[in-house]
Parts: structure tokens; C-alpha cells; sequence
């Protein structure tokens, strides 16, 4: 695995442990020689994962829409700042640079990035590791969410399988990098008895 994107907020959050948990997975990123891909800002968690990254050493693309630039404080520090003209090719130019995707905390743009993914993974369109780092339970609303979408009938155990769950940044890498990503037939096997 040579780049991950990692999605997070242009803000810090309430709580000390988010930049932190920012920080150290930016810290895990550059000691294993995994380059950073990211939305492009340096302020929030965007920034403290860049700054982090880029201190130890390691690479950093960022992807930022034109009219963001201003608003969401563009890094240009980075190894590498791709100007786009929109949110759509921001979103499809961060997958195709990287080889799997993580979500620290954040809001509206963060979840619906992370859920994006998720989707095309269980669509087949790719088969790269998606994961959740969920520093002081944030996410464990959506996690109740999936589980629901179980209990209801409309995600089944081998899409719940696409996600992967940590709240510790070393054990979060260590499921991306032993990933096994479930064959097309497992993934639309609901299906068949429904045609």
C-alpha cells in the first residue's frame, strides 16, 4: 500500500483527542513509508494529519476544488497541491491516487465521502480497504446504523465486512495492509435469490 486517503475535518473538533488521534495516524503513516492523500486544506484535522506526515518525512497530495482554495485554506506546503475544478473530481481524483481510505472525524463532506467509498466498494467498482478510526466513540452512531441495516434486511454480513473499525491508529493500518476484499459473487449474492 503506497498512499491512503484519509478523510477528516477542515475543523478540530471540541476535543484535544481528535487532533491527536490526527496526528498520531499521520505519524504511522510517515514511519511505514505510506504517502498521505487528502483534501488540501491546513487548518483542522486536514492540516494536522499533513503537517504530521510531512514532518516525518513523508509525502503529501492534496486535492482542492478552485473555489475552496480560499475558504478551506489551502496547503502549499505539500509534496504535491492538484487544483480542481469541482467536488466530484476532488472525490474521484483522491481514489484514484490512493490505494484505500480511512475517515477521522468530521462532518457533512467527511461522512459522505467515507459512505462514497463504501458504496463503490460494495458495488465492486473497487476493492480497496475502507476503515473508520473512531477516536472517543464518534462514529458509534453510524456503527449503530449499519447494524440496523443488517437487522433490516438491507446490508448483508459480507458488505458489513467492506468496513473496518478501529479506534487505534497502528491496529487500523495493520486491517488495511491484511485486507482481503470479498469476491463480486459474495457481494451481490442477495441478489440472486431476488431475480
Amino acid at each position: 500500500m503506497k498512499t491512503i486517503c484519509v478523510f477528516c475535518g477542515s475543523s478540530s473538533g471540541t476535543k484535544p483527542v481528535y487532533l491527536e488521534a490526527a496526528k498520531t495516524l499521520g505519524k504511522n503513516l510517515a514511519k511505514q513509508g505510506i504517502g498521505l492523500v487528502y483534501g488540501g486544506a491546513r487548518i483542522g484535522l486536514m492540516g494536522a494529519i499533513a503537517d504530521t506526515v510531512l514532518h516525518y518525512g513523508g509525502e503529501v497530495i492534496g486535492v482542492i476544488p478552485k473555489d475552496l482554495q480560499d475558504r478551506e485554506v489551502a496547503h502549499h506546503g505539500l509534496t504535491k497541491l492538484h487544483t480542481v475544478s469541482s467536488m466530484h473530481e476532488r472525490k474521484a481524483l483522491m481514489s484514484e491516487l490512493a490505494d484505500g481510505f480511512v475517515a477521522l472525524p468530521g462532518g457533512f463532506g467527511t461522512w459522505e465521502e467515507i459512505i462514497e467509498v463504501l458504496t463503490w466498494a460494495q458495488l465492486g467498482l473497487h476493492k480497496k480497504p475502507c476503515a473508520i478510526l473512531n477516536v472517543a466513540n464518534y462514529y458509534d452512531p453510524l456503527f449503530h446504523m449499519v447494524d440496523h441495516g443488517l437487522v433490516e434486511g438491507f446490508l448483508t454480513p459480507t458488505h458489513n465486512s467492506l468496513l473496518i473499525r478501529s479506534s487505534d491508529p497502528s491496529d487500523l493500518l495493520q486491517q488495511m495492509l491484511c485486507h482481503q476484499s470479498p469476491e463480486d459473487s459474495k457481494l451481490f449474492a442477495h441478489l440472486i435469490d431476488k431475480i
